[in-house]
């Protein structure tokens, strides 16, 4: 076959997030795993403002056509994670419950491999952000300096609820997007499975924690107006858990009770 089947794909996946598990014994490699996934979410950020909002003439009349490309560019950090195996904290929400479920380590162990690599995705995310697109002035000149203003003033002006919900159906297609990796046998398979549900999610406008940290602290930095404490509230919070319920429950939990046993 061409593919694994689903239960072959929960198999690996629990193996997978045991040996994620085991990378906590090696704390400095552990952790720059961590922050390097979160650099290769904001390239495929940058690279999704960059061609998305390039096509100002072309977009005013075709909103959908903006969403299509930025939606066809993003999706390119997380094929760098899922191919150099990088450590993405909405990635682990999936990859870690089943191994979680057949009682191969506690949900302490869990979380805590989740707060560690959600901090370290936050310090690649923002470094990405001041050293390689700030630093260098890539949004500094139009379109793209009101287009990050705006999007970052977008993404903490929305409802609390809204924002969980968004979060929910984000992750939901990013981890059903490494589900489908994890399937392929072949480089060009993965490559593809990781980029249709991520561009899907992207052009639905749903919110990716780790994504926005990067968009909104570039935002900051081009001086959208948004206070530290805006931006954890009113989105990374409700982002984040919205990713957890999206990525557990509905990708690692079903999943995991739909194909990996008793």
């Amino acid at each position: 076959m061409s593919t694994f089947t689903p239960a072959e794909v929960v198999e690996a996946a629990r193996k997978t997030g045991e040996r994620k598990l085991m990378l906590h014994s090696q704390p400095l490699r552990f952790m720059l795993l961590t922050v390097l996934a979160g650099a290769y979410i904001a390239f495929g950020g940058t690279l999704s403002v960059i061609l998305g909002y390039g096509f100002p003439e072309i977009t005013a009349s075709n909103p959908g056509m903006q969403k299509l490309i930025s939606g066809a560019a993003f999706p390119v950090g997380l094929i760098l994670v899922v191919v150099l195996g990088a450590e993405l904290f909405t990635g682990n929400n999936a990859l870690l419950v089943p191994h979680w479920m057949r009682g191969g380590c506690s949900w302490r162990s869990v979380v805590a491999n989740w707060t560690l690599v959600w901090i370290g995705n936050f310090a690649g995310a923002v470094a990405f952000a001041v050293l390689f697109v700030w630093g260098v002035g890539l949004m500094a000149s139009e379109p793209y300096h009101t287009a990050i203003i705006n999007i970052a003033k977008a993404k903490v002006s929305m409802p609390w609820l809204t924002v969980f919900v968004k979060g929910i159906g984000a992750n939901w297609c990013v981890c059903l997007a490494i589900w489908l990796a994890m399937s392929a046998k072949s480089s060009g398979a993965k490559m593809f499975g990781c980029w249709l549900p991520v561009m899907a999610f992207v052009a639905l406008g749903y919110e990716h924690a780790i994504a926005n940290m990067f968009f909104i602290p570039c935002g900051m930095l081009e001086g959208a107006g948004v206070g530290l404490s805006q931006m954890v509230w009113s989105n990374l919070v409700p982002a984040t858990l919205g990713n957890i319920v999206g990525g557990a429950l509905l990708v690692g939990c079903v999943h995991s009770y739909l194909h990996l046993g008793k």
